[in-house]
This record gives C-alpha cells, structure tokens and sequence, in this order.
C-alpha cells in the first residue's frame, strides 16, 4: 500500500481515486465471477478451473503468471527492506551514512540470511498464520503515522506544479499499480471452501465487505501519502520522509517487521507452484530446501542489483496481476457460459476482458519508454533546513526551501 501515492502520481490525483474505485470494483467483480466459473466447471482450485477450460497450456500460462507474483513481490520486499532498514539503523549511536549497517546491499543480505530464508523454510503455511493479524494491526499503525505526518508536512513543502492535474499520460501504469495491490484471486477458492456455508451468495458478501474495508485503507494511504508529498512521490513511500523524522522512523521501523514477516509467505506460494509443476505437488526435503535457496538467492540477487520499487510495482502489476484480476476470470466465465459473449449478462465480463488486454501491454511498454526516477538513500531537499533536520517542526517557506 505504500507505493499507492506513487499510483495517483502516475495517474493525476483526481484521476487516480477513481482508477482506485475502478480497479477494487473490477477486482471485486472478477473474484466473485471467479467462484462462478468454479462452480459452472465442478472445479475447486484456480488451476483445475484455467486446465478444465483452456486445457495444459493455460494450466501453464496460469502457473508462470502465479510463480511471477510472488517472486516480483518478494523483489519488492527486498527492496523495501533495503530502503528502510539503513535509515533505521543510522539512528543507533556510532553508526553513519558511510557505515556498514547504512549500506542497503548488506542489510539485504544479513535480513536474508538471519530473518526470512530460515523463516521460508517452514513447510506448513499454519505456521505463518498469525502473521498475517500483525501485518494488519501494524499496517494500521503506520497509516496513523502518514495520516500524523501528513498534517505538519503539508504546510511546508511546497506543491509541485501538475500536483492537481485531473489526469496525466502514465494512468495505465498507475492501473498496473493498484492492481498489485488488490490481487488475491490465488487465495479465492481457498477461502471459498473454509466457509461453513460455501454459497455463491455467502462469497458475494463477504468479498464486497472485504473489498470495502482494503478500499477504505487504500484510500486513507493514497490521499495522505500523496497530498505530503505530491510530484516528489517516490515508489516507496518512506523515502520521501527525512532520514532523521523520528516518527517516520517508527514508522519505518513496524512497516519493516512486516515486510521481513510477510517475504516468507509470498516464497511459500512461489514455491508451491514449483512443486506442483515440476514434481507433482509434493518436494523432498532435499528438493524443498534446494527450491527455496534458489527461489531466495534469485530474489536477492535482483534486489541487490536494481532499488526502484515503483518500476517493480509498475512491472508485476501490468504483467501477473492484470492478467490474474482482469483476463484469466472473465475469460474462463465467458468460455463456460452458455450463452452468447453478446448476452447482457456477458456485457461486463467482455468489459474487464478486453480492458485487461488492453492494459497489460500497454502498460509493459509505457513502463519500459517512460520509467519514473527513483530516489534511493537520499533526503530531498526539503529535509536540508537551516534549522533542523529531526523532526521537520521548524516551518520554511517555499522559497527558503528552493534556495536550500
């Protein structure tokens, strides 16, 4: 979620809210039509679904679109971790910005080796299980934090000139963004059959409420995250924040507990879609501890070669996750359905279909043509007052800051 004020960028702010709606509408609608196109082939699972309705290669399509997820979110952990956890470090007594433990490159390697390769070697996905309410309670926490330091920030540096543009020419990319953010289609028929009363009715309800409650987040990020910052958004949101706010160094500091906590999740997903491809579903030990060092030391080494997050953002959104929300559902449904792809009740599904074709190469190419420049271990400008750089409490005006 903290790269959302990076996607109203992108897109223009205006713009950007309602691409916001759109894009948790459509993921919401696809969901549930997922569940359908389940249902109208006896299937259980994404995979029996995509194989009983497109045969082996769709099973094979699908497989590398579900390994890309993940393994692009565990990149962008990574990165995040090396954006974090340098600046944390530099404020322990001793150490600075030429020390050892300020450089990203070795706290990704040291979190790697010590924190989430041994937490990615557990083999039962339970074990991780009360993760995922810390990562809640926490994700929480932070967005009190940014809508906190949205209050200061915003009397003191000064709008870009576009900050309030309805709409910019990079909106496809923003789409490739928020739709990273959403995606949770691999998990739908899980949760599907842990429902007491698994009912097509009992899923449309309990989807919207969810997708309300992630849209209701989502916002509160995207609206403080952008309106501190406006055009000097970065990919990762807590770069914008100066190395020495304090607050935002707590900040940073429970975003990277669940980032580090939830990269072991992201590899166990990964790593189950190897097993089900190449060894029939079920790995060794030997193969599961030699599948997870690949998958980690792969991840690594990409993240230790390239620190822009919104162009991994940019990237596994158009790629993996436009395909997994918008085409891949609505293609199965309409391919089961028995009626004509012109029947009003297909209307929508052709809809979100042929946006997702559209948007996912489209948004490939204007990815790679206009990348976004990145700002990496580096205070902007605004952090360099006359008077202080802790806590950005002392006021300049916009000209005092442009001289600075």
């Amino acid at each position: 979620m903290i790269g959302l004020p990076y996607s109203m960028k992108l897109a223009g702010f205006p713009l950007g809210l309602l691409l916001l709606l759109g894009v948790a509408y459509i993921t919401d609608y696809s969901m549930i039509v997922l569940i359908k196109a389940g249902a109208m082939s006896g299937t259980n699972t994404y995979q029996s679904l995509v194989s009983r309705t497109f045969g082996f290669p769709g099973y094979l399509v699908l497989s590398a679109l579900q390994f890309l997820y993940p393994f692009a979110a565990m990149i962008s952990y990574n990165i995040i971790t090396g954006d974090i956890l340098p600046k944390i470090f530099q404020h322990i007594p001793g150490v600075t910005s030429e020390s050892v433990l300020a450089d990203r490159r070795f706290v990704i390697l040291v979190t790697t080796a010590i924190v989430t390769l041994p937490v990615a070697l557990y083999r039962n996905m339970e074990k991780l299980g009360k993760v995922s309410l810390m990562s809640l309670v926490l994700t929480v926490i932070v967005l009190f934090i940014v809508i906190i330091r949205a209050s200061s920030l915003t009397s003191i540096i000064p709008h870009t000139e576009d900050a309030w543009v309805f709409a910019k020419s990079n909106a496809i990319q923003a789409i490739g963004v928020m739709s990273f953010v959403f995606m949770c289609h691999h998990a739908c028929f899980l949760i599907y059959g842990s429902l007491e009363e698994a009912t097509i009715h009992n899923w449309s309800r309990i989807t919207h409420v969810s997708m309300m409650i992630s849209l209701f987040i989502s916002v509160q990020y995207s609206v403080f995250g952008y309106v501190s910052f406006t055009g000097l958004i970065q990919g990762d949101l807590f770069e914008n924040y100066c190395k020495d706010d304090n607050l935002a160094t707590i900040g940073r500091f429970f975003y990277a507990i669940t980032i580090i906590l939830t990269y072991p999740m992201e590899c166990f997903v990964a790593r189950e879609v190897i097993a089900n491809v190449f060894f029939g579903g079920t790995l060794t030990y030997v193969l599961h501890l030699a599948v997870t060092v690949v998958v980690v030391s792969l991840t690594t080494c990409i993240s230790l070669a390239y620190d822009c997050l919104g162009m991994v953002l940019e990237l596994n959104g158009v790629l993996s996750a436009t395909p997994l929300v918008f085409i891949i559902p609505t293609a199965c449904y309409l391919k089961l359905s028995e009626e004509h792809w012109y029947h009003v009740n297909n209307i929508m599904p052709c809809f979100i279909l042929l946006l997702g074709m559209v948007i996912m190469p489209v948004g490939f190419f204007m990815a790679i043509l206009y990348p976004q420049e990145c700002n990496h271990g580096r205070d902007l400008f605004y952090c360099f007052s006359k008077n202080s750089t802790s806590t950005i409490l002392y006021p300049m005006n916009a000209s005092e800051i442009s001289t600075t």
